[in-house]
């Protein structure tokens, strides 16, 4: 009866086999295939417990966090929709980079003010950091550059009064989907 050679999980060479299930040529080599094995059951536990982390605090999650994500993913979206515009108020182009980036997503319409206007792609636009947050969005010179970009007749829809919206979870998960592939198509 021939008996059959197997090739050793670590060092790859051909050897005959003592018992089933028997993978190694050497006593080095048995340890270094105990080794890996037992790397691969811990890199699996530990992908197991990331996984079960991750629905825990899913579970934990409020309306605010949903909330916080979806506005982090629509900014980011409009700062790479507007990534070769300028300062929508005072017309800068400055870096891409420093502390915390350069750029911040500025409405037009306040978040607070009108938050059913927060996720509307029209009341959003790329600003410098100075504009937005120093000089309270610039709004003046926003709206100016504003009319020029969009048109005054959409200038003036932001500016009506508008229904107020009630967003859930549910929402929120959708907005952050739907920038999320706008991002992903931007990219390509």
């Amino acid at each position: 009866m021939k008996v059959k050679t197997l090739k050793c999980k670590s060092c790859r060479t051909k050897f005959e086999p003592k018992f089933n299930g028997h993978a190694w040529c050497s006593d080095d080599c048995q340890e270094a295939v105990i080794a890996k094995t037992l790397e691969k059951v811990r890199a699996n536990n530990a992908k197991a417990e990331r996984k079960d982390l991750r629905k825990r605090k899913e579970k934990l999650k409020g309306k605010s966090d949903y909330k916080k994500e979806a506005q982090a993913v629509f900014n980011r979206f409009i700062r790479l929709r507007d990534a070769d515009k300028p300062c929508i108020s005072c017309g800068i182009v400055g870096e891409a980079g420093g502390l915390g980036g350069y750029w911040d997503a500025g409405h037009y319409r306040s978040r607070g003010a009108n938050p059913e206007l927060a996720f509307n792609e029209y009341n959003c636009h790329k600003q410098c950091k100075r504009c937005n947050r120093q000089l309270s969005g610039n709004v003046v010179n926003y709206r100016i550059n504003l009319v020029k970009r969009i048109g005054i007749e959409r200038v003036e829809a932001l500016e009506c009064k508008h229904e107020p919206l009630r967003y859930g979870i549910d929402d929120y998960k959708r907005i952050k989907a739907e920038y999320s592939a706008k991002m992903k198509e931007l990219k390509q």
